[in-house]
């Protein structure tokens, strides 16, 4: 028998869609961030309609980029990285079809119903109950998949980014279930189980840990396998990897409640959210170093491998927000910068910095592979990609600081007698300038993901380089 027939023949069919439409999926939900963007520079692009208002598009862009965007590409990686890492073919075609399929309707559900303010109110779970169940439906299915997979392994050992997306799986179950517990009314329209304070801390623990396991761990398991597959070294400390995982799963859990100070949420679990959101820093902080010290003897690359900045540089947007996010939690800092722009600066901070460019990374690695290609098209596009991402990076959270500060201190301003210095008007008029740098920045990260989309583009079209045997795919 060849070596060919006994290597393992992979599913990269789901792989490649899933792919594609994380490309598809990051110019519309970005191409959407940069109008909403644009709304608040001039109000008249909300072209008095309530459907393209600024309240019903932002939280379509919101779900786009978390839930299109960057959930088809935690499937794409995920799909591909648990098949090389576990020599064993996906779990159930046909379940792994319906989890793309299935994951696309979710998304047409979503671009249906939020402009039309069909809406749970929600942070980050506006869907409503029955797309709420759908989007429940598929995710087990997703997880059977996944599981199925590491379970029928040839490996004796899971890699470690496997247990990275097998929690993210797992935790974003369990966060979706109980954050959704509602009582429906009609098919869009239904009424939370919960209610005042316990509403508002089931949502935050909810909301907080979206962030913290759909958007940190899974991408960390997209971390730890493409920097060092990028790079051509073992990771830097395995025996760190797996420390930086029980840390990380064990204390994220916590942090939810420093979205609510000086709220109705007892003080006891406002202090403890903040002392967990500090501890936090540990975990996180050893992650990114685990993923950067993996180029130890390396460094080199970087300066001809824009692949390999991406994925490196996401690593330190990643470390700037995962300690910019604790002293945010802190109580006292808390009270300048809640409400106000530097949140929305700290988002994209972690949304654009780490989320987009590991993304970004990790397809251009995959999608040569996947589609039996040598290379990317182009790595001058490649490259001025990477400056227009990291350029428009800089320009949206620096904008949003120097917003976010001038707010804060603008509203607890005060006169001798005790009356407010500045009025709300006064202060979003101080804000326009940085909404426009916003807005100039948002342009920038766009342009980036035009050029990732023409680039994919052009490498499909190229010839079909020759197939390797572990690129066998039905």
């Amino acid at each position: 028998m060849s070596t060919a027939t006994q290597e393992p023949t992979y599913n990269y069919r789901v792989v490649r869609q899933f792919a594609i439409m994380t490309v598809v999926w990051g110019v519309v939900g970005m191409g959407l961030g940069v109008f909403i963007a644009a709304q608040l520079v001039w109000p008249q692009l909300n072209l008095d309609l309530p459907w393209t208002s600024f309240g019903r598009l932002r939280p379509l862009h919101t779900n786009l980029v978390i839930f299109a965007f960057g959930g088809s590409a935690l499937f794409a990686t995920s799909y591909y990285t648990v098949q090389r890492t576990c020599q064993a073919r996906l779990f159930g075609d046909g379940l792994a079809a319906f989890t793309f399929w299935g994951w696309q309707a979710l998304i047409v559900c979503l671009l249906v119903t939020l402009p039309q303010g069909l809406t749970t109110t929600k942070e980050y779970a506006e869907v409503e109950f029955t797309g709420a169940v759908w989007m429940g439906i598929v995710w087990v299915a997703y997880a059977v998949v996944f599981f199925g997979t590491v379970m029928k392994r040839s490996t004796p050992h899971i890699y470690v980014g496997n247990w990275f997306f097998g929690a993210f799986i797992l935790v974003t179950t369990m966060l979706h279930v109980v954050n959704h517990m509602a009582i429906p009314v009609s098919w869009f329209k239904s009424y939370p189980l919960y209610s005042g304070a316990t509403d508002a801390m089931v949502q935050w623990w909810y909301g907080h840990n979206a962030v913290g396991f759909f958007l940190t761990t899974g991408f960390l398991g997209m971390m730890y396998y493409f920097i060092p597959k990028q790079a051509g070294r073992p990771v830097y400390s395995y025996r760190l990897s797996i420390v930086h995982f029980w840390a990380l799963i064990t204390l994220y859990i916590w942090a939810g409640p420093h979205h609510l100070h000086y709220t109705a949420l007892p003080d006891w679990a406002q202090s403890l959210g903040m002392a967990m959101s500090i501890i936090l820093l540990a975990p996180s902080w050893g992650g990114m170093i685990n993923g950067m010290m993996t180029l130890s003897g390396a460094w080199h690359k970087l300066r001809d491998d824009p692949i390999l900045r991406f994925l490196i540089v996401s690593l330190a947007f990643y470390g700037m927000s995962t300690f910019e996010g604790p002293m945010m939690a802190i109580k006292t800092v808390n009270a300048l910068s809640h409400y106000t722009d530097w949140t929305i600066g700290h988002v994209h901070a972690g949304a654009l910095g780490w989320v987009a460019m590991i993304t970004f990374g990790s397809l251009y690695h995959l999608i040569p592979k996947i589609f039996g290609r040598e290379r990317m098209y182009s790595v001058g596009l490649i490259n001025t990609h990477f400056w227009l991402a990291t350029i428009g990076t800089v320009l949206y959270i620096a904008s949003m600081w120097v917003n976010g500060i001038t707010q804060g201190l603008m509203w607890r301003a005060i006169n001798d007698d005790g009356t407010l210095t500045y009025s709300f008007v006064e202060s979003l008029e101080a804000s326009h300038s940085g909404f426009l740098v916003r807005f100039i920045g948002g342009v920038f990260f766009l342009s980036g993901m035009l050029l990732m989309a023409y680039n994919t583009w052009r490498t499909l079209k190229a010839p079909q380089a020759e197939r390797h045997a572990l690129g066998a795919t039905a």
